[in-house]
């Protein structure tokens, strides 16, 4: 361990991200980490800490407390707890693979807690009706609106993500299959989801009516394109969503993830198993898609209907109330 001795923060992170690309990690998951440790790097070499081989969990501790303490000088706000939770989550692995790697002896954080934060919630949710209303305000774009019709539907069919959603290739389009092939998802992992009749007859129009005419050279294969024939950025999909959400009069964040959301919740209320959402979404874990449980309580609801005696009874009436305001 001698070479170790005073393992440098860059010699540290450039051996840790080596360690995660042959872990199979994909290059967004690998530069979110990076980005989280050197947070701490750059944290440490203010109160005089220079090498990895010089943190303790004293110090750790430390930086949790600065972490609770800080002010974003962005929005003027604290992290949110599970902001915090993130990146000291993020310095604990650091810490787990390099002493995996022997860089350490023992691992000085292998007691160190993580800061609680709570379960996230779902709250970009819209009805059934509401989705249908976005849709339909796609009518009045003409050519361009059936594109960005298909590319809704697409959206609530799949339950995919923004980014999967706007990869999509015409060799993933499984209409004889009524499939999606959704490849390199989050964390890498890809996946087939469902293709009702309804949104694939959607996506077919789109392909057959709408596609040639706006395909250049540029195009490639990929499945959805812009007006100019390029394959949608990230930001202009969630532009695009937003705009008819707007013109709906539905104001939600996580414009594309609302479609995302509102599928599995959906689901759900309509009897599906939270197994089975789970790997709709594509989650790696279960408790991932436990948000979605906490959402619609719809089993919980017809229990607690069903046998809880102050639910056998109807409301009050105001000849009760009265007796109390005499």
């Amino acid at each position: 361990m001698e070479e170790h001795k005073n393992l440098s923060f860059i010699c540290g992170l450039e051996a840790y991200k080596k360690h995660c690309f042959a872990e199979g990690m994909s290059v967004s998951t690998v530069r979110n980490k990076a980005y989280n440790i050197t947070f701490f790097f750059r944290w440490c070499l203010a109160e005089g800490v220079y090498s990895l081989s010089a943190v303790t969990k004293a110090l750790a501790e430390q930086y949790k407390a600065y972490l609770a303490a800080y002010v974003s000088p962005h929005t003027k706000r604290p992290l949110k707890k599970s902001t915090r939770r993130k990146l000291v989550s993020d310095l604990r692995v650091l810490f787990v693979d390099l002493t995996y790697l022997e860089y350490f002896d023992a691992n000085p954080l292998q007691q160190l807690r993580l800061p609680k934060s709570p379960r996230p919630m779902v709250t970009a949710l819209l009805s059934e009706e509401e989705v249908h209303r976005v849709m339909n305000e796609t009518k009045a774009l003409g050519v361009k609106g059936l594109r960005d019709r298909a590319i809704l539907e697409c959206y609530y069919a799949t339950a995919g993500r923004r980014k999967e959603i706007g990869q999509l290739t015409l060799e993933d389009i499984k209409f004889d299959k009524d499939q999606v092939l959704i490849v390199n998802g989050k964390g890498d992992k890809t996946r087939y989801t469902p293709l009702a009749k309804r949104p694939a007859s959607w996506l077919k129009a789109y392909y057959q009516h709408v596609r040639p005419k706006l395909a250049c050279l540029k195009s490639g294969t990929t499945f959805f394109i812009d007006n100019y024939g390029l394959p949608f950025r990230t930001h202009q999909l969630s532009a695009l969503v937003k705009k008819y959400l707007v013109k709906a009069g539905i104001h939600v964040g996580a414009a594309c993830n609302a479609f995302r959301h509102s599928a599995a919740t959906h689901m759900l209320e309509n009897g599906a198993d939270i197994r089975e959402i789970q790997e709709y979404l594509g989650h790696a874990d279960l408790s991932t898609t436990q948000v979605y449980v906490h959402v619609t309580q719809t089993q919980l609801k017809k229990v607690y209907n069903r046998t809880h005696p102050a639910a056998r009874k109807g409301p009050i009436k105001k000849q009760d109330i009265a007796q109390y305001l005499r």
